[in-house]
């Protein structure tokens, strides 16, 4: 698998942000690279928008005049598809239109030699419908990078059903070779990213429509506990809701409807409203130069209570919380049982995608406070607690009193299945579980492409692994039978992975 030698010549096909991020990548890559748009003068303006955006770099002192000059010397803007015909890679970055791509590859197939590879840079269109009208299908492979380009290390590599697994270990190891990591996925609605990310928006939604938190809450929660850069409210935002309903939309309706994919009212609602995010000036949040952005909820507990903390037996993945609470001052007694804690009147346990409710009526405990899941409970700064109708009001300030005295704030949230960190991560980890199985990609490539592409702290399925075995499709047992609905049906991989005697996905 070699990449592309420095002396092939690229040529990018459109000069907008994208493509003229994409020709800058090539061009410090080494090469010399043609960017063409059919615009008149748009190909001169993607070129000064690349030195703009570099001259920033070198007026910080981050990189060096005749460096960016050299740089610069290497992009060439030209007026016609026929002074591209030398390239050995052309990468389209034009308008997400099945026909004009078509009529764009078509004539790019005419004029470039016969072993030129063709790159698409679409991110929702169909590599193998691309191709189809194509005389040589299999020199055509996706190449989706994610904007702004020069600084988003991801690269979906997208083979169609007729591209040449030649040509895409080439493009493979070209975009390592460009400094970028690449992943292998196949041409299927949404790719890798796309897909696998709409649980995170999706479920947030849901929760907002049920009520069990407002939306400033369950972003914190998403960040402090969850470890995410961004919680989903603020990146819908960030992102533009015309453009997220519309991936969801398009995602949902190329799944022929599968539930688990259905579009949110609330963000409908957004869209016809108009408040579209930042970019608007308002979206779930205010944006206007004056408003106060609305600040999580947050629990406090009155009086004093025990300082002895009782652990019966292995509490998983919030073992490092035990540690954390001795260092603040709590005693610890250990003795076995079923994993849970007990403080006070409260007895805590994490959850396990049941409500609340239904664990104590269950399980006989009165008094009954679940936890969220934390990225890492050692660093955490806030956890969301569910209080069964059940417990007592001592029973709930003793909960959140233990742990705010490990100086973690607490967001008390409605009874909902499987919380908010613990039920977004059950869903990622359950689409990123059928991408795998339907040979999308591998869990090595839906692991890095969940952090390289949207920034994620972990892979969604290296964070099912590592919080034990089987312990994901339980939690999705649950929330499907809260539910009773196919929404959140357990991937068929979790369920081998759950009864394999080793593990599918670690």
């Amino acid at each position: 698998m070699n990449a592309l030698d420095k002396e092939i010549v690229i040529a990018v096909i459109g000069a907008g942000a994208m493509g003229s991020g994409i020709a800058q990548i090539a061009a410090q890559a080494g090469h010399q690279v043609f960017l063409q748009d059919q615009r008149a003068g748009a190909a001169e303006q993607g070129k000064a928008g690349v030195a703009a955006q570099l001259q920033k770099r070198v007026d910080k002192g981050k990189m060096e005049a005749a460096e960016l000059q050299a740089l610069l010397d290497r992009i060439h803007p030209v007026d016609s598809l026929g002074e591209v015909a030398s390239a050995g890679l052309v990468i389209e970055a034009i308008i997400e239109d099945l026909s004009i791509k078509q009529q764009l590859l078509a004539q790019l197939e005419e004029l470039c030699e016969d072993d030129t590879i063709l790159a698409t840079n679409t991110s929702s269109i169909s590599v193998t419908a691309l191709a189809a009208k194509m005389r040589l299908p299999e020199r055509l492979v996706g190449m989706h990078f994610f904007n702004p380009a020069p600084l988003m290390a991801l690269v979906e590599v997208v083979s169609g059903l007729a591209t040449s697994k030649t040509v895409a270990d080439t493009i493979y190891a070209t975009s390592i070779a460009w400094g970028k990591k690449p992943v292998h996925t196949t041409s299927t609605p949404g790719f890798i990213v796309n897909r696998v990310a709409r649980p995170f928006y999706a479920e947030a939604l849901r929760l907002l429509q049920e009520g069990a938190a407002d939306v400033a809450t369950i972003d914190a929660i998403v960040r402090e506990a969850g470890g995410f850069r961004m919680g989903p409210f603020e990146l819908m935002d960030l992102i533009g809701h015309d453009v997220n309903y519309a991936v969801t939309n398009s995602v949902f309706d190329a799944y022929y409807g599968d539930p688990r994919f259905q579009p949110s009212l609330i963000q409908k609602g957004l869209v016809d409203a108009g408040h579209l995010g930042r970019k608007s000036g308002r979206g779930f949040y205010n944006y206007a130069e004056a408003a106060e952005k609305p600040q999580p909820a947050t629990a406090t507990a009155s009086g004093e209570g025990d300082s002895v903390l009782v652990v019966e037996g292995d509490i998983g993945p919030a073992s490092a919380l035990i540690d954390r609470l001795q260092a603040c001052g709590i005693q610890v007694a250990q003795r076995e049982g079923a994993g849970l804690l007990r403080f006070g009147e409260a007895t805590l346990a994490l959850t396990d995608g049941r409500m609340a409710t239904e664990r104590a009526r269950d399980s006989g405990i009165r008094d009954l406070v679940l936890f969220d899941l934390a990225l890492n409970y050692a660093t955490a700064s806030r956890l969301a607690l569910s209080v069964s109708l059940s417990a007592s009001d001592k029973a709930r300030d003793d909960a959140i009193r233990l742990f705010q005295s490990a100086g973690i704030s607490i967001s008390l949230i409605e009874d909902a299945p499987g919380m908010v960190v613990m039920r977004t991560v059950a869903m990622l980890a359950n689409e990123a579980a059928d991408a795998v199985l339907q040979g999308v990609c591998s869990v090595a490539d839906v692991n890095l492409a969940m952090c390289a592409g949207v920034n994620y702290p972990e892979g969604p399925l290296s964070w099912a692994s590592r919080l034990g075995k089987g312990r994901i499709y339980q939690v999705l047992q649950h929330i499907q039978a809260s539910y009773a609905e196919d929404r959140y049906r357990p991937s068929l991989l979790l369920r081998r992975d759950y009864y394999s005697p080793h593990s599918l996905i670690g």
